[in-house]
Order: structure tokens, then C-alpha cells, then sequence
């Protein structure tokens, strides 16, 4: 069983689903994944009141990183491209290339900009982070201009 917190963000309303271990979703919006239990903030697990600090400091420009449990689900390859996500320091960005690259697979920067499109615990796994490699940003699930004030608070 996992349980749901959704949060107001200044980017608009967030989920974040976590089991009792780990977090394992963050998504845009208030739609709840199947089999998991919305509950309010003071009923929250700790974990996912943790979570609640943590990207509120984010938000505040207070966190640069964060320091939480994550298990995101997905192909193994999936899996080592939301871990080389995870190694882009807060404020700066790659491209779908340069992660391709990271990851030991030169020529599957599509592949790779799949997975950052599968990526199930945004902002926490920066896939945000990520842009074309002329410098534009493209794709992202919550649309570009989510990614683009994630990216501006990040340069306050």
C-alpha cells in the first residue's frame, strides 16, 4: 500500500506517492495513482511530510538537494538514466546527449529523452534539468513552461 500527499507548489498542485520506505512518484497535478491512499499533511506518513519540507525549502530556494529515500520504477535502462539525472547540480544543465554519454550509450540520447519522459519522481530526479542540445528546451511531461520556471527558480 502506498499513501498520497498533494501539496500546492508555485508551480501549481503536486502528488507525491511514497511506500513506507521510499518515495516513489511525484506527479504534476492531483490525480492519484492506482491503490494509493490520499491522506492530509498531519496524517502523513513521515516520509511524505519529509518530502512536504524538503520541496517546500526547494520551492523557497532553501534546498538544493534532496535528501530522501527515492524508488522509482522502470527498465534497468530507465533506472541508470534517473541516476545520472540525479548527479546534475542544482542549477545548471545537460543535454539528452551528454546524459547518453554519461551512461556509456553514445548514440541513445532518444532513448534517453524517453526515459526522462517515463521519469516517475520529478523534480526529485531533475529530469528538468535536461534540454535539446542547441540549448532550447523541448519535451517535458508537464509542459515546457513548468520545466522553464523549475529552471528559473533554480537561478535565483
Amino acid at each position: 500500500m502506498t499513501h498520497s500527499l498533494q501539496l500546492e507548489t508555485p508551480v501549481g498542485p503536486v502528488t507525491v506517492t511514497a511506500s513506507d520506505d521510499a518515495v516513489t512518484g511525484l506527479r504534476f497535478g492531483t490525480e492519484l495513482p492506482e491503490g494509493s491512499l490520499l491522506c492530509r499533511e498531519e496524517d502523513a506518513t513521515p516520509l511524505l511530510r519529509e518530502t512536504a519540507r524538503q520541496l517546500r525549502e526547494y520551492f523557497a530556494g532553501e534546498r538544493r538537494s534532496f535528501t530522501l529515500p527515492l524508488a522509482p520504477q522502470g527498465s534497468e535502462f530507465q533506472k541508470k538514466v534517473w541516476k545520472a539525472l540525479q548527479t546534475i547540480p542544482y542549477g545548471e544543465t545537460r543535454t539528452y546527449k551528454q546524459i547518453a554519454e554519461q551512461i556509456g550509450h553514445n548514440l541513445a540520447f532518444r532513448a534517453v529523452g524517453m526515459a526522462n519522459n517515463r521519469n516517475p519522481i520529478g523534480i526529485l530526479i531533475p529530469c528538468h534539468r535536461v534540454i535539446g542540445y542547441d540549448g532550447r528546451m523541448t519535451g517535458y511531461a508537464a509542459g515546457i513552461g513548468i520545466k522553464e520556471r523549475l529552471l528559473d527558480g533554480e537561478k535565483r
